[in-house]
């Protein structure tokens, strides 16, 4: 069972760098230029795999980088068969990852609560 839960992470990572180099190399999709493939999920089966993605825009082109991955989750899945040798390539899900947004306000409030403490004690003294 622990050789199964290993080739599993390796299988995640392999399709994880082979998406990043397609999406930079092959795919010309104006909407997908600005993405970062963040983590890669298999099922245990391997028949689906979960893309964890990023981007460094808004929210409204979020909606359309996701719309875009969908519409080449196709072609992608084929180039993987021909890059990865595996009996079953998983079907892709891409799920846009909200961690990087998350960890960047949690930076700002934590800032803006070391900079009100300091600012008290400045004031107290």
């Amino acid at each position: 069972m622990p050789k199964d839960f290993h080739r599993s992470l390796r299988v995640a990572d392999q399709i994880q760098r082979e998406l990043a180099d397609m999406l930079g190399h092959e795919i010309k999709d104006p909407r997908l230029s600005n993405i970062t493939i963040t983590a890669v999920e298999v099922s245990r089966d391997y028949a689906y795999a979960k893309v964890f993605f990023t981007t460094i825009s808004d929210q409204k082109n979020n909606i359309l980088t996701e719309k875009g991955l969908e519409k080449a989750s196709g072609f992608l899945r084929s180039s993987l068969s021909k890059r990865i040798k595996l009996r079953v390539v998983p079907q892709l899900i891409f799920i846009y990852d909200k961690s990087i947004e998350h960890g960047a306000y949690m930076s700002k409030l934590i800032d803006e609560a070391v900079a009100q403490e300091q600012q008290e004690n400045k004031n107290g003294s």
